[in-house]
């Protein structure tokens, strides 16, 4: 058998097992690590039953279970598959290309011009405690999310961020939407993430932000009203407590956005 065994089939394999790893990370940002080790585990026992030990009877009854199985999979992971296929669909998923064959940009170097504002700003309210949502487009447009608060077209400017969110300001509870380097609209309705994970300090802020990063690729930072510290959603992921440093790295691309507390 290892005769026929060569380079194309080397690349299945290896193509499967980085498939299955990104599935597990997946599974285990979005909380259903355990719906996905069952759903391998009865995967495992199909092939035992049906392929290994011939079991026809037991085998057809599992054959009908994985038939209707798929559209039940498709219902449980359908916000996982949906992040997944936006990635999948994203011109910044293959990036990597460039990025093998470019130079790597050093630090600091060309940075988007609304970084330094909205870290200062960030910080400036963080040490007030004064609530913040700021969403950063990335490549899936926003504009439906723009249109539920108010329009805006205004360069990003720290004390205009500040004065938006001060506790008197009308738009204060909303969140603010960032595109192109321009602040296009304050005072928006996020959705809201259902997830049980979050704990019971993380209020109404911190779910509105993770639910965005649920549905789009946007960068979504938190300043907390009760405790003061800055968090970043992006891609399901929340880090909470970061500092003004790793708010920059993020917002420049130079660190990821991961589950830690």
């Amino acid at each position: 058998m290892w005769m026929h065994f060569g380079i194309k089939d080397l690349i299945d394999v290896l193509l499967v097992a980085v498939f299955l790893y990104q599935t597990y990370k997946i599974m285990k940002s979005s909380g259903t690590l355990a719906i996905f080790s069952g759903v391998v585990s009865f995967v495992i026992v199909w092939i035992l039953v049906s392929q290994i030990l011939e079991m026809r009877l037991l085998g057809a009854i599992l054959d009908k279970v994985i038939s209707v199985g798929v559209i039940v999979l498709i219902i449980l992971f359908q916000d996982e598959i949906r992040r997944f296929l936006l990635a999948l669909g994203s011109h910044k998923g293959w990036k990597f290309l460039s990025k093998l064959f470019g130079k790597h940009r050093e630090n600091g170097e060309n940075e988007p011009s609304f970084v330094a504002p909205v870290v200062l700003a960030c910080m400036n309210m963080a040490k007030k405690k004064t609530g913040a949502l700021i969403c950063i487009e990335q490549d899936v447009d926003l504009t439906v999310y723009e249109h539920t608060g108010e329009m805006f077209n205004a360069d990003v400017n720290a004390r205009l961020i500040e004065n938006i969110f001060f506790k008197n300001s009308p738009l204060h509870d909303g969140a603010m939407i960032i595109a192109k380097n321009r602040i296009r609209a304050a005072g928006c309705i996020l959705p809201v993430a259902q997830t049980a994970n979050l704990p019971k300090e993380m209020g109404l802020r911190h779910r509105s932000g993770l639910g965005m990063s649920f549905e789009t690729d946007a960068i979504v930072i938190i300043v907390s009203e009760e405790r003061g510290k800055i968090s970043v959603a992006h891609n399901g992921n929340l880090s909470v407590n970061i500092s003004g440093e790793e708010l920059q790295q993020i917002l420049c691309g130079e660190r990821q956005v991961t589950n830690y507390c």
